[in-house]
Formats: structure tokens, sequence, C-alpha cells
């Protein structure tokens, strides 16, 4: 008699429609792995069909209680509500500090930890950013390969950008040059691999010329009109940063 397929039917007809047989990913909540995933899988291999050949289950979006996000429960996060008030890339490095089959904890507390990670991969980048470097520190990305080839590891892979950062600042504090550049690009290539976009902001020409001023001010041990440029460019929205290499500006 006349009937209506269920759900896991649906998945199946859908998946072999719009990827054809043997495609290669199939992703799903951690909820979704009994029975819905098995179903699909029982179903197409009976119609004789080459069906998902490898199978990615995510852990659950949860609060800072640990409990899951749900509509019933009046918990959950709007992305749009949280990208007002963090930047996006700050969410992105929460979900990498966290492995995909463990719960991700949404959270001030996580989102502002976030934020302070990735405000130090900006600040290496704006320090590093005019470095140029033939080949990236091979070490470095095979450790970062190797956790990436691990069931997609991105918290170690993380770490081990984390840890690339900090040699090549020791590196750079040292006057290591040529070390600084080869993990500069390394870090470069391991951003872009996660589609952690770099910050980029242009520093004027007007503020690079008030940062020499500041420089020279501090040269010459009148300390007054240094204070006194320092903070304009603080009320202008710039972080003064004093380096051996001379004053730095980053937006805030």
């Amino acid at each position: 008699g006349e009937g209506r397929p269920g759900w896991h039917s649906e998945c199946v007809v859908m998946s072999l429609e719009l990827l054809g047989e043997g495609f290669d990913l199939h992703c799903g909540g951690a909820d979704l792995r009994f029975p819905h995933h098995e179903n699909e899988r029982a179903q197409a291999v009976a119609l004789g069909k080459d069906f998902a050949h490898h199978w990615m289950h995510n852990g659950f979006v949860v609060d800072t209680e640990g409990e899951k996000m749900s509509k019933s429960l009046g918990n959950v996060k709007n992305l749009p509500d949280l990208l007002d008030r963090y930047d996006p890339r700050a969410y992105r490095m929460l979900l990498l500090q966290t492995h995909y089959r463990s719960p991700v904890k949404v959270g001030a507390d996580n989102l502002d930890a976030s934020v302070n990670a990735l405000a130090g991969v900006d600040a290496f980048h704006a320090r590093a950013s005019t470095l140029v470097a033939d080949v990236a520190d091979q070490p470095t990305l095979t450790a970062f390969r190797k956790a990436m080839d691990d069931d997609l590891n991105t918290p170690v892979a993380i770490g081990v950008m984390f840890d690339a950062i900090r040699r090549a600042n020791v590196a750079a504090d040292s006057g290591d040059i040529e070390t600084t550049a080869t993990i500069a690009l390394a870090v470069r290539e391991m951003c872009t691999a996660v589609g952690l976009r770099l910050d980029i902001t242009v520093i004027s020409n007007e503020m690079l010329d008030r940062a020499k001023k500041l420089d020279a001010a501090r040269a010459a041990r009148d300390f007054a009109t240094a204070d006194a440029i320092r903070n304009e460019l603080q009320a202008l929205g710039y972080l003064v940063e004093t380096t051996k290499d001379g004053t730095r500006l980053r937006k805030k």
C-alpha cells in the first residue's frame, strides 16, 4: 500500500542522488552514529551501492555548564550574536583548539581565551610580515601534518603552531632573522591550511611617521614628547609596542 520512506531511506537517496556512489566523506553529530548512520549504510549496501568511504562524527556544542545546546533548554548561542561581539576568527580558533569529536564549550571565558590566542598569532605576524624566506621550516610543517593526519587532530596541530611562534619570537629577539623568517613562512602555511586568516591591517604612512617620531623622542630622552605621541596613537585606536627594533603599531 501507500507509504512514506523513513529518514534513513531519505538520506540514502539524497546522498546517492547528489554525490553519487563511493563518495568520500559522510559527517554528522555523534548522536547519529546509531541507529541512523548504520541504517543508512545497511540500506545502501543491501542495494549493492558503494556508499560513504569515511565517517566523521562531531561532538556537541555545549554551554558553560557542559549542557548540550538546544532550543528546548533555551541555552542556544546564535552565531550572528557571537559575531557581533567577537572576531569571527576567534570562534574558528575556539573550534580548532577542540577536537571535532569532543564537545565544544561556547562561553565568554572560552571565547576570550581564543581572542587572546589569536592576538598572539597576529602580533607575531605583524612582527614578521616583512621577512622573506625561500622555504618554510620543515620540521614544524612535518609535525603539523602528522597531527592533521591523526584524525584531524587540530588541537595538537594548533599547539605545533604556537610552539613555532614561541621559537620564532626567541629567534627574533636574538637577531636570528633567517630562523624567524623560515618559521614565519611555516606559520602562514599552517594558518592557510586551517582557514585562519591573518590580520593584515595596513598601518598608514602618517601613523608610521608618528611612530618614528616617538622613537626619535625616546632616543633623545625627550620622554614628555614620547609619552604625548604614544597617548595620541592609543587614542586613535592603536596598540603601541616598544621593541628593540623600534615602535610597532597594531590596531586594537
